[in-house]
């Protein structure tokens, strides 16, 4: 009775913390690292050059990040769901002003040691704000109309903000992600299907309002041999160097399509066709392998955690990781369009790989005091 009261209460000690941690979540966060500086040095020609050099320096540093984070106490991390969620927006406003312009795109804020892009930490922040939103929430309440307009205005607002960027895929991404909350915090299935279908009914008109390049993507996508040295190349070129890897691919730093730079971005959204060309479809399998284990670990430890808050946050970021590597995968083999969805922890940049490592430190925070229970 002692052990069982002392568990449940606030008092965690360095030792019960460590026995809760999640190791094997864990290794195949470490595992997926090196597979990710292996392939970014791949990228630099098997030379250790600025994006393998960059990469480390910041997967070292967001993993010791990550690591600190996790054992902050959950109930600091429900504190400040909604400090969190107003600092982001604050910081999206500030980008549309005054933000860094770049291939005609305004998402970036300069902080000399890091161009950071908002928008990538809004999909860790939606969750945690929803989170924190249907926690207290009573059953009979979650479908009240007062609570799915909150809930709709706590999406639609940062949404609004990255469209204007513009960047309609990340602002998708960022809608799919609370909308995970949301079906996980219990809303009835049938607004899901009339928001579908309200989606449906309204694309012509959406697609009216589409920039010309994404118009472009978007006919890229239905026939990419319409322009093969234009807006398709690079669709194409994806589709070659995977299909060129084969079954056991090419071999460590002998992919052709890649070494020969037929194939652009290979170090950021499409560095999945690299490695495909590479290790062939064994690797990619073994690769799918460790994320469906991380996947699975989130989800785990979000059905052992005694508080509703940490449920809610792991079922909606593992959901969100999945939509992340399912995005990223389509779309470098030509079955979506170009979005822009970088591969988590595995594609270079910084922005990506802190939202990634904010969201699992928390993950992480909620396995180690998965019996806290959060009034």
């Amino acid at each position: 009775m002692y052990q069982h009261n002392r568990l449940t209460t606030n008092n965690f000690n360095f030792f019960s913390k460590l026995a809760n941690f999640d190791y094997v979540l864990m290794a195949c966060i470490l595992l997926l690292g090196l597979i990710s500086l292996a392939t970014m040095y791949s990228t630099d020609g098997g030379k250790i050059l600025f994006h393998t050099k960059s990469h480390f320096i910041k997967l070292i540093v967001f993993t010791i990040m990550m690591l600190v984070f996790s054992f902050i106490n959950i109930k600091y991390w429900f504190s400040i769901g909604y400090i969190f969620y107003v600092i982001i927006i604050g910081l999206l406003i500030w980008t549309y002003l005054f933000g860094i312009k770049s291939s005609g795109s305004q998402r970036w804020i300069d902080l000399y040691f890091i161009n950071l892009q908002p928008s990538e930490l809004m999909k860790i922040c939606i969750i945690l704000c929803l989170a924190k939103y249907f926690h207290r929430m009573k059953l009979e309440n979650v479908n009240s109309l007062y609570a799915i307009l909150s809930s709709l205005i706590i999406i639609l607002l940062p949404m609004g903000l990255v469209i204007v960027q513009p960047d309609l895929g990340t602002s998708l991404l960022i809608s799919i992600s609370g909308l995970a909350v949301l079906w996980f915090a219990g809303i009835n299935h049938k607004y899901f299907i009339y928001t579908m279908i309200g989606f449906l009914i309204s694309l012509p008109f959406i697609i009216s309002f589409l920039k010309p390049y994404q118009k472009l993507r978007v006919l890229t996508f239905l026939n990419p041999d319409r322009d093969p040295l234009g807006a398709g190349y690079q669709i194409i070129q994806s589709k070659i160097a995977v299909g060129s890897g084969g079954i056991f691919g090419k071999g460590f730093l002998k992919g052709t399509q890649s070494y020969l730079e037929f194939l652009p971005e290979k170090h950021t959204d499409f560095i999945f066709t690299l490695f495909s060309e590479e290790f062939g479809f064994i690797g990619s399998i073994g690769l799918l392998l460790v994320y469906s284990i991380l996947i699975y670990r989130i989800i785990y430890i979000g059905s052992i955690s005694r508080n509703f808050f940490s449920k809610l946050f792991c079922y909606g970021y593992g959901s969100s990781i999945f939509i992340y590597i399912a995005v990223n995968m389509s779309m470098v083999l030509g079955l979506l369009p170009i979005v822009g969805s970088p591969l988590p922890i595995m594609s270079y940049g910084g922005s990506s790989m802190l939202a990634t490592m904010v969201g699992l430190g928390i993950v992480l925070s909620s396995k180690i005091y998965h019996r806290q229970i959060i009034a």
